[in-house]
């Protein structure tokens, strides 16, 4: 197979009717579903695993060596799903020994500009705005959007559905179903938008904006929110999710709106 212009490793697996622009480069041990487009002056380096019908824009770098002063030239990966976009200039580091492989989902979109850290795990159907900076073992839950120009401490976990507005600083967990906003990162209400456009109903909302109101708007600890959402709201999906990213949080959950500037963030209990 031949591409004009382009580099491409003779140990590279590409896929059919892939297309590789002139100036690209494709290293060894790299994997590029069919259908797969990779734009001029893209770099795919190794471990790279990147799924079919995605779209590599020009000057994106996937599968870069890790930005991490501990990494000790182990080999990892750099996984991406299906039918997922990057667009120019965004940077997916590979993982480390810690957990071995960086990973985006399928359907994505990882706008200009943007970069994924080594460890991280991007769900599928996200959105990562332009010049999000994502930090080391960053975890986004499917549906998540991060708008542009966020900036995400490294272990911090957005959940699914949540969204988190333009500049945003994130130094602490973000709850699923969530919107996140202000300085310090805030909750500000759900993602009622979002959830709509998925297909949930407006009692399921309200059962999501329901179990929200014991964590962010009765004054209560985490303890004692969700030993009373167990108590007293009827089991469902959406409740546990809740509850088990809050109870299971490690850098502890963003800050109710009604906590005072200056006072400790809401921690996870």
């Amino acid at each position: 197979m031949s591409y004009s212009l382009a580099y491409v490793h003779s140990d590279a697996k590409i896929g059919q009717n892939v297309e590789i622009e002139p100036f690209a480069m494709i290293h060894k041990d790299v994997e590029i579903g069919e259908g797969t487009w990779i734009g001029s002056h893209a770099v795919i380096n190794s471990g790279a695993r990147i799924g079919k019908n995605c779209k590599i824009y020009p000057g994106a770098v996937v599968s870069a060596t890790p930005q991490d002063l501990k990494y000790n030239n182990e080999y990892t990966f750099t996984i991406i799903g299906d039918n997922t976009t990057v667009r120019e200039y965004a940077t997916i580091s590979r993982g480390t020994e810690e957990h071995w492989k960086t990973v985006v989902g399928s359907d994505c979109l990882i706008m200009a500009y943007a970069h994924v850290a080594h460890d991280c795990r991007v769900g599928s159907n996200c959105i990562i705005g332009n010049n999000v900076q994502m930090a080391g073992h960053v975890h986004v839950g499917d549906w998540a959007i991060v708008s542009a120009l966020s900036a995400v401490h490294q272990f911090v976990k957005i959940g699914a559905h949540a969204f988190v507005s333009g500049a945003s600083l994130v130094r602490k967990d973000v709850p699923p179903f969530t919107k996140a906003a202000r300085e310090p990162i805030s909750y500000v209400g759900i993602n009622s938008v979002g959830l709509r456009r998925r297909g949930y109903t407006n009692e399921k909302i309200v059962e999501i904006q329901n179990v929200y109101r014991y964590i962010y708007m009765k004054g209560l600890n985490n303890a004692e929110a969700l030993q009373k959402i167990e108590l007293e709201l009827p089991p469902s999906n959406e409740r546990d999710i809740i509850v088990n990213f809050v109870r299971n949080s490690e850098r502890g959950i963003m800050k109710s709106p009604f906590q005072t500037t200056g006072s400790s963030e809401t921690e996870a209990s």
